[in-house]
């Protein structure tokens, strides 16, 4: 059997050398998966756990979290790579990955931690100084503060309520545009216009009154879209990912999150369709 091919110029692998890699990494997964079941049937859950994370879900509801965490489970080490690309969660060893959104495949399960709502925003002393606009053709009479997806380049795109309240896509000019969220709702905060913030992000503003919500949340309808925990397939579940799912999933519903519903159903708007 060939696993490699060889030439003067490089080192190929083949289909055959692909299907033993993958066999021989699950085996290994499965005996360490096995080796931390032992180690917990008499000790706190232990080893390393490598946590990908979402630049801003990581700062703003991961990092919080850790320091309660590691002192529930002080056996078990974090490695964290913060970052807003979609890496390959089995080509790099990942344990679990949080993501918004998912991309389908058969080796991973996707987990929702909640759903991903979209607001509105904008601060109290831009709509005072610019008026507050009354249905989405106004808006093309306001600045607007655009997102860029770090991966595609493409802007993201906003969704306006109509007259009966359901969400459209609407072109409109960006005055400012950046590719990271936490400085999008900084800079609405700072009333350099209106912008489209997920809720996570929206969170801290609206509490400390700096933003202010324009119309009820938007929820795509689409099933990827959402905050998701990934990690590999497998017939067992290591022990300090099953833990960490739990922590994490009752942390976030201390503060008002779950899999099917999210903070900004307790924000009032300033619009509400259904009044």
């Amino acid at each position: 059997m060939t696993l490699f091919q060889r030439s003067t110029r490089q080192l190929r692998i083949t289909t055959a050398g692909q299907r033993y890699a993958d066999t021989v990494r699950k085996m290994f997964q499965d005996l360490t998966t096995c080796e931390d079941e032992l180690k917990h049937l008499n000790n706190s859950p232990c080893g390393t756990l490598k946590i990908n994370s979402a630049v801003c879900y990581g700062h703003i509801y991961l990092r919080p979290l850790l320091k309660a965490f590691c002192e529930q489970y002080p056996d078990i080490k974090l490695e964290l790579d913060i970052n807003d690309f979609h890496v390959d969660i089995i080509e790099n060893e990942i344990d679990i990955a949080l993501r918004t959104g998912y991309v389908k495949d058969s080796r991973l399960v996707a987990r929702c931690l909640s759903p991903m709502d979209f607001l509105i925003c904008a601060s109290p002393d831009y709509l005072k100084t610019h008026g507050t606009p009354n249905c989405p053709e106004d808006f093309h009479q306001h600045r607007w503060i655009g997102f860029r997806i770090k991966e595609t380049q493409q802007l993201q795109p906003i969704f306006l309520p109509d007259e009966t309240g359901e969400y459209m896509p609407y072109e409109l000019e960006r005055s400012h545009i950046t590719d990271d969220g936490e400085a999008m709702a900084y800079m609405c905060a700072d009333g350099l216009g209106f912008a489209q913030l997920p809720h996570f992000l929206a969170r801290k503003g609206l509490e400390r009154g700096e933003l202010v919500s324009l119309y009820p949340y938007f929820r795509p309808p689409q099933p990827d879209s959402g905050v998701f925990a990934i990690y590999p397939k497998r017939e067992y579940l290591p022990v300090k990912v099953r833990v960490f799912v739990d922590f994490l999933t009752r942390s976030l519903a201390d503060m008002g999150e779950g899999s099917t519903y999210t903070c900004a159903e307790n924000w009032k708007p300033m619009i509400d369709f259904g009044e």
